[in-house]
């Protein structure tokens, strides 16, 4: 090694972002998705590749935009010509919420078949178990963030 250069020993735990982030299209009527936006709202780093996270939009836009399906439909009849004009005008941001909550589900999900966890039992049972709670988290958002927008209540609650 050639003397006077710094030699840097310091390990990143999260590698840096190195592709610039794909584009993905999205129903014109719905808000359009920036990738990087959700990048950086999902505190997602460098090993979220851009193709796994676009995948992971492309996945949430056709979930979201299904469940929404009868509610643009509704909304459309009634002359509304965008979710942005639909509603207290707040609407935009809890479809961005469902999509952020259903790309981070989908790609904690992903990181329940990565075996890279240690092969010592209670470890790797309670990373599962962390993992597993994480990904029950974002599909709860994920449903409370469509129940916010379509105006149906949280919580579902039947007599026995």
């Amino acid at each position: 090694m050639p003397r006077g250069l710094p030699v840097s020993f310091i390990a990143t735990a999260n590698p840096p972002i190195e592709a610039e982030d794909a584009q993905v299209t999205n129903d014109p009527w719905f808000p359009q998705i920036d990738a990087s936006k959700v990048r950086e709202s999902c505190l997602l780093d460098g090993t979220v590749t851009a193709t796994r996270l676009a995948d992971a939009i492309d996945s949430a836009i056709d979930t979201v935009n299904g469940e929404l399906r009868s509610y643009k439909a509704a909304q459309i009849e009634l002359g509304v010509a965008s979710l942005g004009a639909a509603g207290d005008g707040r609407q935009a941001g809890r479809y961005l919420r469902a999509i952020h909550a259903h790309v981070q589900a989908e790609l904690a999900e992903a990181h329940r078949e990565i075996d890279t966890t240690p092969h010592n039992d209670s470890k790797t049972e309670r990373i599962r178990e962390r993992i597993e709670a994480k990904v029950a988290e974002h599909q709860r958002r994920l449903r409370w963030a469509i129940s916010d927008l379509v105006g149906r209540p949280r919580n579902t609650v039947e007599l026995i």
